[in-house]
């Protein structure tokens, strides 16, 4: 029988209760010891001839016929009133077949309750109109016709300078979000920062990284009858369905979203984008599809990135290492229209061991595009200066920075005292040390212009899943079997897992197994894919899915060949058990097969969330690098990336999932920045040759090392999120290799050649003076 429950969910470091709708539990976890037959081995994914072949279609590929598409006029100020907009000679084009703006759109508020197409452009390429027309150049030469007249307003970029007094107004409120910082304290900082042995402080800078993902935002809509058809490049099927209908007036069980293969997101596709909604509407208007994809440029200025951040962080200890105090002062760059900022001070107030901890957030509009969700949002950019401080820390005691972080290890959680129902992140530094040779970096290379060192950085993160997720698991009456669920594979592989489950829980081959997902029709209701949740959220419902189909073949075979249910079991397809003390073996196919026309329907949902428990992913990332002091090049020799995410379900998708994080947290570290002219508040960086993202050519030998241990405590899998913890520490580790190979701290990334010049000739300048007796 279905309850009603209220659980945790947290979602992108965002904590909230919520109401779920769940089944008794027919299943309880694996256990921790056992080795599955199915579950923990590398098995290739089930749809990669799919996507490796052509044959998988993305939402980009999708071609209807009378299809149309659309283009956004978007501002060149990042800060102007649209004072007056005339459509009439963009209308007249050939091929032209509707126009929107805020003349003709409907007032529904969108982000921050502004409506999509508002009074007041607030950055440069902020949308303005809209265009749908028989070809993409007509669209093109349509927009060029639109006439609008704007008033240039005063710009803010920066977002402590948007927090003065005489800073431009983004919004009549203020440019805060919400008014005020975001604050959190325990213990007394002042106190204790006044008792320590040692202080250090700095500032921290973390610059602007666009997500760029393969295939950029975009949706293709159509009208079949009196229901709307969204093939939407989401994270968020269920939630687009929400958003679409909402806007247009309709049931839910009118809009239908569809994705099958998605190329890529990052974080930055979890909610519904502005193109979604108007080639909704447009599609309304003209009758005829519309498909409606941002280009390589629009994907840079307006379809999101992790926002840039300064931080100002203390950090208090004794003389033996023990900490007394973390203090933190952040400031993020939302840019326009986001609701919501990232827990920046989410380090600081969780990873050690810490009696006294205070941390404002200042979440700050600014006139640019706005910020989304990027892997670990806010947790990447608070570890990056906790880590690095930290660091400075061990330096000043003279101690090991790796036993400085032992030393302060958090057994139980920091934030509540409760108990983590797993923690092996002692276990990450015992397994990434050894890996990468930490007692022996002192042997590394030193002289000479290329220059070796050694860092290393820690992670915590979420990924505990939640309810509501629901699936199906259906048995033909040849044994295939289908798994039906509406959540999204973002390219992780979540259907590769979901059939592994399914076989091992079934007990039926793994290639029997078909698994649909990504349609809000016949998919069963699952949450986004986002904040390392998929995985520990649809597999446990998946799993009860299977149980329940289980349980209802074993009795059927029990009727057919009339023996206890208790007496056979199903593996590998096939019944066994015993009659009249005489063993019996027959294939389920067999057994279906002579039935007749059956199904077998096995349902299932998510279990609540322990209470009492406080559950986190652990890790650490331990680097290699190599520092060119002529050219002011930084190689990446070697990651070895040591996380524990409890159990393993597929070692093959894992590797590639820690693979891609330690890429993107590379490309952080060194290359990746959005540069926005100060003058005239345009990114002068928005594409792909001048934002520049590792190659092949950068990638570097990376180790994975997970701690594959079960969590029995909080779900049937014991398994938790993996996708966002190894892009966590990779930044800091690697500026910590840097100090190590050459003796200079930075506090600013990414490490350009030529910042990494402009510091080593400081450096000499501060030699060659100290050495002189010079000063000044």
């Amino acid at each position: 029988m279905a309850k009603l429950v209220k659980t945790k969910v947290e979602v992108e470091g965002e904590v909230s209760e919520e109401y779920a709708l769940v089944q008794e539990p027919l299943t309880t976890p694996w256990d921790v010891e056992e080795e599955l037959k199915v579950v923990g081995k590398p098995v290739p994914r089930v749809d990669g001839e799919e996507r490796a072949s052509g044959a998988a279609h993305y939402p980009s590929d999708i071609r209807l016929p009378g299809m149309l598409h659309a283009k956004f006029l978007r501002s060149p100020y990042p800060h102007a009133r649209v004072r007056r907009i005339d459509t009439s000679r963009a209308e007249q084009l050939p091929g032209v077949r509707a126009v929107m703006s805020k003349d003709n759109a409907p007032a529904t508020p969108w982000n921050n309750k502004r409506p999509i197409f508002d009074d007041v452009a607030r950055f440069a390429g902020d949308e303005v109109a809209a265009v749908a027309a028989d070809t993409l150049t007509i669209a093109r030469q349509a927009l060029r016709l639109i006439q609008v007249d704007y008033e240039p307003l005063p710009f803010v970029l920066d977002p402590e300078a948007a927090l003065h007094d005489d800073a431009p107004k983004i919004y009549p409120d203020g440019n805060l979000l919400d008014g005020e910082p975001t604050k959190y304290e325990r213990g007394d900082v002042e106190l204790a920062l006044a008792e320590a042995d040692v202080v250090v402080e700095g500032t921290f800078e973390t610059p602007t990284q666009v997500h760029n993902s393969l295939e950029t935002h975009g949706s293709v809509v159509t009208w079949e009858g009196d229901q709307v058809v969204v093939y939407d490049s989401t994270q968020n099927v269920f939630g687009v369905r929400d958003c679409v209908a909402r806007w247009l007036g309709l049931d839910r069980n009118r809009v239908r979203v569809v994705k099958q293969f998605m190329g890529g997101g990052f974080g930055s596709k979890l909610g519904t984008g502005k193109y979604t909604v108007a080639a909704a509407l447009l599609a309304k208007r003209t009758g005829r599809p519309i498909r409606f994809f941002l280009d390589r440029t629009e994907e840079n200025i307006a379809a999101g990135h992790r926002h840039a951040t300064r931080q100002y962080l203390r950090v208090g200890a004794k003389r033996d290492g023990t900490l007394l105090a973390i203090d933190l002062r952040s400031y993020t760059a939302l840019g326009a229209y986001s609701a919501w900022g990232a827990a920046v001070g989410g380090p600081a107030r969780e990873l050690y061991n810490c009696a006294n901890v205070r941390t404002y957030e200042y979440n700050v509009f600014t006139n640019i595009g706005p910020q989304s969700a990027f892997r670990a949002p806010g947790y990447v950019e608070g570890m990056f200066g906790l880590e690095i401080l930290m660091d400075e820390l061990a330096g000043q005691l003279g101690m090991d920075p790796l036993e400085l972080r032992i030393k302060n290890y958090a057994a139980r959680s920091p934030l509540n005292n409760l108990p983590y129902s797993s923690n092996g992140l002692l276990d990450t530094y015992e397994e990434g040390a050894r890996a990468i040779g930490w007692d022996k970096r002192q042997q590394l290379d030193r002289t000479g212009t290329r220059r070796r060192g050694i860092g290393m950085a820690s992670q915590i993160w979420g990924g505990a899943g939640a309810p509501p997720s629901y699936a199906r698991v259906q048995v033909q009456s040849d044994a295939s079997v289908t798994v039906i669920t509406g959540t999204q594979d973002i390219g992780t592989g979540t259907k590769t897992i979901l059939a592994q489950i399914t076989a091992e829980e079934l007990g039926v081959p793994l290639d029997k197994i078909r698994v649909e997902i990504g349609d809000s029709e016949w998919g069963l209701y699952s949450i986004l894919s986002g904040g390392s949740m998929t995985a520990a959220t649809v597999g446990p419902a998946v799993r009860e899915a299977a149980a329940d189909a289980k349980g209802q073949l074993i009795n059927l075979a029990a009727q057919f060949l009339q023996v206890r249910p208790s007496t056979l079991t199903l593996n590998d397809g096939v019944i066994r058990g015993v009659k009249r003390r005489r063993p019996i073996e027959k294939r389920l196919a067999e057994i279906l097969g002579e039935l007749g026309d059956i199904m077998v329907i096995g349902n299932g949902s998510r279990a609540p969330n322990p209470d009492g428990v406080a559950i986190r992913t652990f890790g650490a990332q331990f680097v290699e690098v190599e520092v060119d002091i002529e050219t002011g090049a930084v190689r990446v020799i070697k990651v070895v990336a040591s996380h524990d995410c409890g159990r393993i379900l597929n070692p093959l998708t894992t590797s590639s999932q820690i693979e891609g994080g330690v890429l993107q947290g590379m490309g952080y570290a060194l290359m990746e920045q959005q540069i926005v002219d100060p003058k005239t508040g345009v990114v002068v960086n928005p594409n792909l040759e001048n934002y520049f993202i590792p190659t092949m050519l950068d990638v570097p030998e990376i180790q994975v090392h997970m701690i594959d241990r079960a969590d029995p405590n909080i779900n049937n899998l014991g398994a938790k999120g993996v996708g966002e913890p190894p892009i966590i520490p990779t930044a800091p580790a690697i500026v910590n290799a840097v100090y190590d190979a050459i003796g200079i701290r930075f506090r600013s990334i990414p490490l350009t050649r030529d910042r990494v010049l402009d510091a080593l000739e400081r450096q000499q300048t501060s030699d060659i003076r100290q050495q002189t007796g010079v000063s000044g």
